[in-house]
């Protein structure tokens, strides 16, 4: 198991703004993303961690980071995303 893959007894929140958040949708239902890759910038993430879009005070997306390799991330929200599958 690689060093990206062991999760953290501590895990910490990603939040990003929705206005500038781009993924690539992985996975959606009914026309929102349930899981997304995106390019992680910040090498202290770790998987386990959790990725929180908003959209002012408005939770977009709220997943576990399950899986990071190569500089990209995968999380999945599929129960309350509301994340469009619009080409980002």
């Amino acid at each position: 198991m690689s060093e990206n893959q062991i999760q953290n007894a501590n895990s910490q929140t990603l939040v990003i703004d929705a206005d500038k958040f781009t993924f690539e949708v992985v996975e959606q239902h009914q026309g929102v993303a349930t899981v997304v890759r995106f390019k992680l910038e910040n090498p202290d993430v770790k998987p386990g961690d959790v990725l929180l879009i908003l959209s002012g005070t408005e939770v977009y997306f709220h997943g576990f980071i399950g899986n990071i390799e190569d500089g990209w991330a995968m999380a999945a929200d599929r129960h309350g995303s509301m994340l469009a599958t619009r080409i980002h």
